[in-house]
């Protein structure tokens, strides 16, 4: 073992534990890993972004830009329509029928964008079935993930593992190659967390409520007057909120006479005679009233405050309540006070709650700072609130109630997309420029907004790819992996192949289950391949067994995005995920391997 060897060998253990320690973006660590390389010339300066330019990267973008695009025409919202059909009866059929929708749709677009869309019809038909979404939510999750393991452009790890096949067999695998294992996979998955994972939900979270219930308890909507003699007359309500600043009451209305003043009509002095609308507890009021000379007049339970359909009165039938969730690496909220963002002055709505595992944060909304899956309550115009909820990167968690895109628009898109798989299956395109051809195609209909197409990207992910396969090309030109594999190979030394295989598998879905999975098969492929040359089989059982592995994130809420989205709304704790994650990994471990080896032989040529 050589200088360049501990070099790069001690580079990826620094990298794992910045992944799994997440103090900083697993892309901005990506992309320090690559300059450093660069400086200190283990890459070629030369070669250092080529990375970003990668088939494997152009495809993640492209399949994220037509899952965009097939979600905006309504293609989706067809089957979602028969959903609540299914969901009135037991849980074990509620489960099976979003898990297996779930699965269903994930296969042919990006799982978070399949989750996204079933969330609100899993929490509502919950809601209708008197049944915790807790039951429903984390079966959905993993029934999204386990979805993507079934066709090439499910996620990223397949996509990622195909074309470095391409680079050692010097072909990549195909569109279906992933479905005779992936598809068994996901249908013993989903029918384990239909009828045995749902029940290893701990019995608190299978009890608890709604996450709308979640800000019903504590805090009240209280109404008070300005009187002749008040301190606040005169003022803005910036001002009188600058003034009464250590009171943590929020000023969500303003009411004159009868109508209520909104817009840029915030700005307007406070009359006499005028209403405000506050939101705060007890002694949150109390101190507000007592700084301005305010004359309370009423006070309501705030599971009283009227949502989208329900108008009891004058003052507040224009507004609406709503629940969104903060996804991770997507939402510029993360990390940053919710005091800082001036919501109602930029936005024109209000943040009225926020929720971080089920339980409500009672301090100061002001000094709040966002984590990815919060469930925050949003109140604001109808014809805002939805716009908003978009403009902050999260996730409404309540159906639209309209049907997305123009007549006709879902089968154009399905037709799109489904001219690029034909175009890619038959040879007549590379499926990165056949799918590139079907994104642009829905841009220049207008199926997908070029606004659309930059927030449909998820550009860490890109970034991460891009900055980890140069990374990993000078791993290999290093001799790096082949030491490695070596290493494993003579620990486990006169132990049967299929072993080997089974650790490889083991590996990854560890790996998987602290760090984002794109990473763990960019760091898991090449030394896959590294064991089954040293042990002189057919490479190819190996390669699926890591990407099979990398989607196997059921361990933790950290391995995969979906299971921390599902985590606020479902009022998950982390410790929640391994029971229903465990049995499920041990399943897939035990059923994947034989199956493996029966399609791809061992011995067999790669």
């Amino acid at each position: 073992m050589n200088s360049d060897h501990l070099f790069f060998l001690g580079l990826m253990g620094i990298l794992l534990v910045f992944f799994i320690w997440e103090r900083w973006r697993y892309d901005l660590v990506a992309l320090s890993g690559l300059l450093l390389c660069t400086v200190l010339g283990f890459v070629p300066s030369e070669e250092a972004f080529l990375g970003f330019g990668h088939p494997a990267v152009v495809t993640v973008a492209a399949v994220l830009i037509i899952s965009r695009g097939l979600s905006n025409a309504g293609a989706v919202e067809i089957l979602t329509r028969y959903v609540k059909v299914a969901t009135s009866s037991s849980p074990s059929i509620h489960v099976a029928v979003l898990s297996s929708l779930g699965g269903l749709i994930s296969t042919v677009m990006n799982n978070v964008g399949a989750l996204a869309l079933l969330m609100p019809v899993a929490i509502q038909s919950s809601v209708e079935a008197k049944r915790s979404p807790a039951v429903v939510l984390m079966p959905l999750a993993f029934g999204t993930i386990l979805g993507g393991m079934v066709t090439l452009i499910g996620t990223p790890p397949n996509i990622i593992v195909a074309h470095y096949r391409a680079e050692v067999a010097g072909e990549p695998f195909g569109m279906f190659d992933f479905t005779p294992v992936g598809g068994v996979m996901a249908l013993v998955g989903i029918l384990f967390v239909a009828l045995v994972g749902w029940r290893l939900i701990p019995i608190a979270r299978r009890s608890q409520n709604a996450p709308q219930d979640l800000f019903s308890i504590q805090e009240y909507l209280t109404e008070v007057e300005v009187p002749e003699n008040s301190k606040a007359i005169g003022k803005s309500l910036s001002e009188l909120e600058m003034a009464t600043e250590d009171s943590d009451a929020l000023i969500i209305g303003l009411v004159r006479g009868d109508q209520s003043i909104r817009g840029a009509a915030w700005r307007e002095h406070i009359q006499v005679g005028d209403v405000l609308v506050l939101e705060a507890g007890p002694q949150g009021i109390n101190k507000f009233v007592s700084t301005l000379g305010l004359k309370l007049t009423g006070t309501q339970p705030k599971e009283e405050i009227p949502d989208s359909e329900q108008k009891p009165s004058k003052r507040q039938d224009e507004d609406m309540l709503l629940e969104a969730v903060v996804p991770p690496d997507r939402s510029w909220l993360v990390g940053r006070l919710a005091g800082s963002l001036k919501l109602r002055s930029r936005f024109g709505i209000n943040l009225l709650g926020a929720s971080r595992q089920g339980t409500p944060y009672r301090g100061r909304l002001r000094e709040f700072r966002f984590k990815a899956g919060d469930v925050l309550l949003l109140q604001g115009e109808k014809e805002r609130v939805l716009e908003v909820i978009g403009q902050l990167g999260c996730l409404p968690l309540a159906e639209r109630g309209l049907q997305l895109g123009k007549p006709g628009q879902a089968w154009l898109a399905s037709g799109l997309f489904a001219l690029a798989l034909g175009s890619a299956m038959s040879g007549f395109a590379s499926l990165p420029v056949a799918l590139i051809c079907s994104a642009l195609g829905m841009v220049l209909l207008n199926i997908v907004s070029p606004r659309d197409v930059y927030q449909a990207v998820d550009w860490p992910v890109l970034v991460l790819l891009g900055a980890m396969i140069p990374i990993g090309q000078a791993l290999e030109r290093s001799g790096a992996t082949t030491v490695l594999a070596g290493f494993l190979v003579n620990m486990m030394e006169g132990l049967p192949p299929i072993i080997l295989l089974g650790i490889i598998m083991v590996l990854t879905m560890t790996l998987s289950d602290v760090m984002n999975n794109a990473a763990t098969a960019v760091v898991m492929a090449p030394l896959s391949v590294a064991v089954a040359q040293n042990l002189g089989v057919n490479t190819d059982p190996f390669l699926m067994a890591v990407a099979i592995g990398a989607s196997c994130a059921f361990l933790t809420p950290i391995g995969h995005q979906n299971n921390l989205l599902v985590m606020g709304p479902g009022g998950y704790r982390f410790g929640d995920y391994w029971r229903m994650g465990l049995p499920l990994e041990l399943l897939i471990l035990l059923v994947s391997i034989p199956l493996l080896v029966f399609m791809w032989p061992l011995t067999g040529q790669s």
